[in-house]
């Protein structure tokens, strides 16, 4: 693992912050320190039976390390653990989370909103779509079949209708597909993915939003993982760069800090337009709202207890890495932007890769699947197994995901005339800055793996 200057810094601030409660009369130590050390070895021991996904080797799923300063400002608010749910629980980190939602806000344009953190993308997500299930009762839901899968879930568990829209063969919602569906009726929302799980693809939010003057449905905005883009628009294509720029005219929006907003888990976020949607949340309570005038962040939230130190760690990262174009942040996501990019050249000048036939990625989201040898797709789903366990024993850590055959081959060269069968694929996930400077070494076991495949 990396040198860590996380302890040091952090026991210097932890002394500042014991400093500001010394008129409190001492309490004794808590806890056996013998038998404390020896329960934290074991912990340790058992927390090395995971992947390295710290390492810039570790290229599969979306798991981005959490910067220094948001480790060492999530174990400093622990020392008091605060409730953000209401102030008397969490009065300093209610303010940070108020401050740090306004700054991811500007980002997109807004100056008057309605939103908080959360703990996951799950949660914002259920809270953005409750809300368009108040604001228009009865009416469905529809997404791209890309979406994540959460969506259709969410959708059952707040009794709404659901509908799939397809995808085209980069993974992006299918805007012929979507103005049939709204031709039905009774579409209340729109969900539009910029970033999709499978491989970051970026729905055409500028045409969905001219479909909503034709058509006058609510636009939910999914960006857990890709909103953060909208800070470098210049290293994205033409495509994703005007969904993007059209984000500030969604009604809703959730983005996710612990996935490139270098946060711990669990940090998502939702945001609303319109703060009048918060007349949802009202309630009474004769126990929790009492001790301040001011809003109180668990008014606003369909969750109650959640995490302070999520805020505070969130606000410490961004007073160091501002999100603003240009800045060091932008310059982070830019760089595995770059990672992407040369891995996709490289794989697209290698017959022994089959990438994507519609083009590049649209973010940091690289699939590719084996050669097709014959139409035997059950050969090509097998090499890619096989390359992934390849890779791993080299400590590259790679990803499978299972994508349409069309998607890779042209339609034809599919195994009868459904031009949908999946075959697994392989997928790397090039989030981390340093992705970039790995690229060489990340491509010589990418290689050795193959040709070890391949029996070369």
């Amino acid at each position: 693992m990396p040198l860590d200057p996380v302890p040091a810094l952090l026991s210097r601030a932890t002394e500042l912050l014991e400093q500001q409660f010394d008129p409190l009369p001492k309490l004794a130590p808590g806890c056996d320190t013998h038998a404390l050390e020896q329960v934290l070895a074991d912990t340790a021991s058992r927390l090395g039976d995971n992947y390295p996904y710290f390492h810039p080797l570790y290229a599969g799923q979306m798991l981005k390390p959490p910067h220094p300063v948001a480790r060492a400002a999530y174990a400093l608010a622990m020392q008091i653990n605060p409730n953000n749910h209401a102030r008397d629980g969490g009065r300093a980190s209610s303010e940070m989370e108020i401050e740090a939602v306004g700054e991811i806000v500007r980002m997109f344009g807004w100056s008057e909103f309605l939103g908080h953190l959360t703990s996951s993308g799950t949660i914002a997500n259920l809270e953005a779509l409750w809300v368009a299930g108040q604001v228009a009762p009865e009416q469905r839901i529809v997404g791209s079949e890309q979406a994540h899968y959460t969506h259709r879930r969410i959708s059952a568990v707040l009794k709404l209708d659901f509908a799939s829209i397809p995808a085209d063969n980069r993974g992006r919602m299918d805007i012929d597909a979507l103005e049939a569906e709204l031709r039905r009726g009774k579409v209340g929302t729109v969900v539009v993915t910029l970033g999709t799980t499978a491989v970051g693809a970026v729905d055409p939010l500028d045409r969905i939003l001219a479909l909503r003057e034709r058509y006058g449905f609510r636009i939910h905005v999914d960006a857990a993982y890709g909103g953060y883009f909208t800070l470098i628009p210049e290293a994205l294509e033409e495509p994703a760069r005007r969904a993007f720029a059209a984000i500030g005219h969604a009604d809703s929006i959730v983005i996710d800090p612990h996935k490139h907003g270098l946060q711990p888990y669990g940090c998502g976020c939702v945001l609303f337009r319109d703060p009048a949607v918060g007349r949802f949340y009202r309630h009474d309570s004769p126990y929790t709202y009492f001790t301040s005038k001011q809003l109180h962040l668990g008014e606003i939230s369909l969750e109650c207890s959640r995490a302070g130190a999520a805020a505070v760690a969130l606000w410490a990262t961004q007073r160091l890495l501002p999100l603003v174009p240009g800045s060091a942040f932008a310059r982070g996501l830019a760089a595995g932007r770059a990672a992407a990019m040369e891995l996709d050249r490289r794989l697209r000048q290698d017959d022994r890769f089959a990438p994507l036939a519609a083009g590049p990625p649209e973010l940091d989201i690289v699939v590719w699947a084996a050669p097709l040898h014959g139409a035997d797709f059950r050969k090509a789903s097998q090499q890619a197994q096989d390359v992934f366990d390849a890779c791993a024993a080299r400590d590259l850590h790679l990803a499978l995901v299972q994508l349409p055959q069309s998607w890779f081959w042209p339609v034809g060269q599919e195994n009868g005339a459904d031009s949908r069968p999946s075959v697994t694929c392989l997928r790397s996930v090039l989030m981390k800055p340093e992705h970039q400077a790995w690229m060489g070494r990340i491509w010589e076991r990418l290689s050795a793996a193959c040709a070890e495949v391949s029996g070369q």
